[in-house]
């Protein structure tokens, strides 16, 4: 297949924990030949530390990831890629500000606010920003199917403040379109219509601003 469908030259996949943003993002890299961009989050060092000690290890975890995405997508995003008009990413910059703020302390998040901002001002906003929306105990399901070790014990408490902070933001953002899909339980591996259905909707335009559509109603 091709990506020519996709008027979008960079979609950004985005969600809480568990919503299904990387399974997405492969499928319709290998479907539709977009150029793939994969968050490394299994080589933060201090993560599984910091589920353990979420008030130790809260910094230097969350200034690894941004260490790290912002290197991943200096590269990714600031290069032409010759061979693929779309580009599709399981994650969007703003993630590592919305986590810092649900996981730093005042004083914290303050000092992180300004290095972000001074690494975020060189990369572009996506043309679409899609957010896989599923209830918190879908998220747990699906967490727990997966097995990873270090995220067992994440809590429905703190799956609520991250899904908090992403609608927040959301109604502050105007400059590029939002695309909420509302999943539920839809699993669009081994259900593929849903897959389908999740495709023609990013094959579509959207003003900017947020929308949101009821992916389980379109059946």
């Amino acid at each position: 297949m091709s990506d020519q469908h996709f008027p979008h030259r960079f979609i950004a996949v985005e969600g809480n924990i568990g919503a299904g943003k990387t399974t997405l993002c492969r499928k319709m890299s290998e479907d539709f030949d977009c150029h793939l961009i994969l968050e490394q989050f299994t080589d933060n060092p201090f993560l599984p530390h910091f589920y353990d000690n979420p008030d130790r290890y809260a910094f230097p975890v969350e200034l690894f990831f941004m260490a790290e995405r912002h290197k991943q997508l200096q590269g990714d995003l600031t290069q032409p890629k010759l061979f693929h008009k779309t580009t599709i990413s399981d994650y969007y910059f703003m993630k590592t500000l919305l986590f810092a703020r649900s996981n730093l302390n005042t004083e914290e998040y303050q000092l992180f606010q300004q290095l972000f901002n001074v690494l975020n001002a060189t990369f572009p906003n996506p043309d679409l920003l899609v957010y896989l929306h599923r209830p918190v105990p879908h998220l747990i399901h699906n967490i727990q199917k997966r097995g990873r070790n270090m995220e067992q014990e994440i809590s429905a408490a703190y799956l609520e403040k991250i899904q908090q902070a992403y609608f927040e933001y959301f109604h502050t953002q105007e400059q590029f379109p939002i695309l909420i899909l509302e999943l539920e339980d839809a699993d669009f591996v081994a259900e593929p219509e849903y897959y389908v259905l999740i495709h023609e909707l990013l094959k579509k335009e959207y003003s900017k601003g947020l929308h949101r559509v009821d992916v389980k109603q379109l059946q």
